[in-house]
């Protein structure tokens, strides 16, 4: 049974910082078995945002409202994928959800209708102005 839990979120003011982490069970990074990880936001009377996504190679690929400020990332060994969020705003203010697929990462992985193979249950982030 694959989990994906995440953590981290919390609440912080505009231009500072958090740090996601979505800890995954049920398989090993290292086996390759998930080509695409990513993190999707969703927030009240918003559509659904893919914000990043990262392939078994290493691949990023971003949203252009998170470019340069977000990064992802993840830890073979601990089976772990992380969101580092920088100069946050309030418009990043969201449930943040990490999510798995068999299929590799691409530009569809960040599409509002995208569907995933396995989703966790989210962190809420807030950020204050």
């Amino acid at each position: 049974q694959v989990q994906l839990v995440e953590s981290g979120g919390g609440s912080v003011q505009a231009g500072g910082s958090l740090k996601l982490s979505c800890a995954a069970s049920g398989y090993h990074f290292s086996r390759g078995s998930m080509s695409c990880m990513l993190w999707f936001r969703l927030a009240p009377d918003k559509e659904r945002e893919g914000v990043a996504a990262i392939d078994g190679d290493g691949r990023t690929t971003y949203a252009d409202s998170v470019k340069g400020r977000f990064t992802i990332s993840k830890d073979n060994t601990a089976d772990t994928l992380y969101l580092q969020m920088n100069s946050l705003k309030p418009e990043d203010s969201a449930m943040y959800h990490c999510a798995a697929d068999r299929v590799p990462c691409g530009r569809w992985a960040l599409l509002p209708g995208a569907e995933f193979d396995y989703r966790g249950r989210g962190t809420q982030v807030t950020v204050s102005s």
